[in-house]
């Protein structure tokens, strides 16, 4: 057990730590930006007039993306659906809607590639920190369990991770079954693991899950994309290890 401290906020007693990964952990901007500029493009294509839309609900503004938009925080599955349900407006059978949401979405990752987005400054040295005091780590995402899989491999973060846990169809943040599920694969109990994490959602489920705390991070200042965390953070290195010398 170790306690945490983020400025003048301290968690005692914590196991383990669970991270989000997009805008986390990762620094994915670019890559869910592009990604949903060319998923609307190959919609578009097949249903003219869809994209534009499309993009405003993605989150996408021309060369900005909303941190607490759809393609920011929310899981393969919702974008699938949400993308389908404009699709769906044009008078197509849901079934069809699905099926070219999800084909483009396909299409436009394989289009972007393999090439991994970078990690944000301080989460290599955070995560070796934190595995060197003894606590249990892990990653829990809105993506994948794959793009987590690949995310790690690719960092080579594997050595200082006890769990890579995405959404499969399954339930999503801020379903608080997702947390439990975690901390259960971790041998972890809620009251002993925080969650760090970018969005609402991440909050949300975490005290859902009574969990023994959130923390929120927000790299853009915007303090109101984690409302409901015990603390706002803007660097990864302010989460530190408390030694009791202070």
């Amino acid at each position: 057990m170790a306690t945490i401290k983020c400025g003048n906020v301290s968690f005692s007693n914590i196991e383990a730590i669970l991270f989000d990964k997009n805008g986390t952990l990762e620094d994915s901007e670019i890559y869910l930006r592009s990604l949903g500029q060319k998923t609307a493009r190959i919609i578009d294509a097949q249903i003219p007039g869809v994209g534009e839309p499309l993009l405003m609900a993605f989150g996408v503004n021309r060369d900005s993306l909303d941190p607490a938009g759809l393609m920011s925080v929310a899981s393969r599955q919702e974008t699938e659906a949400a993308a389908a349900a404009y699709i769906a407006e044009t008078g197509r059978g849901w079934i069809e809607s699905l099926d070219i949401a999800r084909k483009a979405l396909d299409e436009a990752d394989r289009y972007l590639g393999q090439t991994p987005a970078p990690l944000f400054d301080g989460a290599l040295q955070i995560l070796q920190t934190l595995c060197g005091a003894g606590l249990k780590l892990g990653i829990l995402s809105a993506a994948t369990t794959l793009e987590v899989q690949r995310f790690v491999a690719a960092h080579q973060l594997g050595d200082y991770l006890q769990l890579e846990m995405g959404v499969d169809g399954g339930p999503s943040k801020p379903d608080p079954t997702l947390f439990w599920q975690a901390c259960q694969a971790l041998g972890t109990e809620p009251q002993t693991t925080l969650m760090v994490g970018d969005s609402v959602a991440d909050m949300q489920m975490a005290r859902n899950a009574q969990a023994a705390g959130c923390i929120g991070i927000t790299w853009v200042n915007q303090p109101s994309n984690v409302a409901g965390a015990d603390v706002v953070i803007s660097q990864l290195v302010e989460i530190q290890i408390w030694d009791g010398g202070e």
